[in-house]
């Protein structure tokens, strides 16, 4: 399931839900890129924020991961800011330029936010918090 995110009216990103599974898990993996002229305007933490809240709200899922590589500070940023837990190394993850990396797992579920992710999101921008 890919949102495509503009700004100024040009592409500037996509946010990716992914293996999607229902059942007992109703869980996903998100993934996520920005444009680097627009990283660092609040825009991924938003979309990441909006499409969360839909797989919660609309989708009826109950849990998102987000796996990230160790070294990658600006996307490990993004899941920071909105207050995912960190549930640990999830090591030979995914096979990224010919060898197995090793990726940080993020999480959260809809217990966790239960006005959505976007609402904490913009209550944090208005306290000056980061997380």
């Amino acid at each position: 399931m890919p949102f495509v995110l503009t700004y100024d009216e040009r592409l500037a990103g996509q946010v990716t839900v992914a293996n999607i599974t229902y059942g007992a898990l109703r869980g996903a993996h998100v993934g996520y890129w920005v444009d680097e002229q627009v990283a660092g305007r609040g825009v991924m933490p938003t979309a990441l924020a909006l499409a969360v809240d839909h797989c919660f709200a609309v989708v009826g899922l109950h849990r998102i991961e987000v796996n990230i590589r160790p070294e990658n500070r600006a996307s490990r940023r993004v899941v920071e800011k909105l207050g995912l837990r960190q549930e640990g190394m999830r090591a030979n993850f995914l096979h990224i330029d010919g060898a197995w990396r090793d990726h940080l797992s993020y999480a959260v579920t809809a217990e966790e936010i239960p006005d959505g992710l976007w609402a904490r999101w913009k209550r944090s921008q208005r306290s000056g918090s980061t997380t």
